[in-house]
C-alpha cells in the first residue's frame, strides 16, 4: 500500500471528522487507579499521550497535566494534575511488554518523570515508524489523514486541562488523541506484516 509523504491543510479539512466513540474512563481520585491499572496491564497495545495546561507566558511551563492511554474499547484520562503519577500507572510506562505509541512522545515522557521517575520501556514514536512507510509528515492530525483517511479535532489542545472538571469536549478530545495513536500503529503494523 502506498501512502503519501505528505498531506495538505485543504486535503487534511476535506476529510470526515472521527472521534473515540467508546468507553471514557477518569481517574482522578487514586480509588480508582487500581482497576485502571489492573485492565492496561493486561493489554499489549496501548495509545498514548498527555496534556499540559498551555502557557500563554514566555519562559512559564506547566506540569503535565493529564495522561491518556487507550484500547479501541477503553480510554482511561488519568488527572495527573490531581493524584500525580501513581506507581501502578508508572508500572505500565516502565513495561516493555506493553507497547505505547504516540507523537512526539520524548517530551512527554520527560513531562511525565517531572511527577516520579520510570525507566521508560515500550514506547513507539509514530513518527518514526511512519518514515518506513515512506510518510514524511509528522503530528498526529496529519498522519491520521494520511493513514487512516479521517481527521481528528485539535479544538480542545489549548484548554485548561487543570480544571476542576474536564468537560465532555476535553474528553472526548484527550481519548482521542490516544486511541488515533492505536489506531494507526495497528494499521501500518497489520501492512508490515502482509
Amino acid at each position: 500500500m502506498q501512502f503519501n509523504e505528505n498531506i495538505s491543510r485543504d486535503d487534511l479539512n476535506a476529510l470526515p471528522l472521527q472521534a473515540f466513540k467508546k468507553e471514557i474512563h477518569v481517574i482522578d481520585s487514586l480509588d480508582k487507579v487500581e482497576e485502571a491499572a489492573e485492565y492496561l496491564k493486561k493489554q499489549k497495545m496501548l495509545g498514548f499521550d498527555t496534556e499540559t495546561k498551555p502557557s500563554f507566558q514566555k519562559g512559564q511551563k506547566n506540569k503535565v497535566a493529564l495522561l491518556q492511554l487507550s484500547t479501541e474499547e477503553h480510554a482511561f484520562l488519568i488527572r495527573i494534575c490531581k493524584i500525580g503519577l501513581p506507581k501502578p500507572i508508572a508500572d505500565i510506562l516502565a513495561d516493555e511488554n506493553i507497547l505505547k505509541m504516540g507523537v512526539a512522545i520524548r517530551d512527554d515522557i520527560k513531562g511525565l518523570q517531572k511527577w516520579q521517575f520510570f525507566e521508560p520501556a515500550g514506547f513507539i514514536e509514530l513518527s518514526n515508524f511512519a518514515k518506513e512507510f515512506g510518510i514524511q509528515a509528522s503530528g498526529l492530525k496529519k498522519l491520521c489523514g494520511i493513514v487512516m483517511g479521517f481527521r481528528i479535532s485539535k479544538s480542545k489542545q489549548l484548554s485548561n486541562w487543570e480544571e476542576e472538571y474536564l468537560e465532555p469536549g476535553q474528553k472526548t478530545y484527550g481519548a482521542t488523541d490516544a486511541w488515533a495513536g492505536l489506531m494507526i500503529y495497528k494499521k501500518l503494523k497489520n501492512i508490515e506484516e502482509n
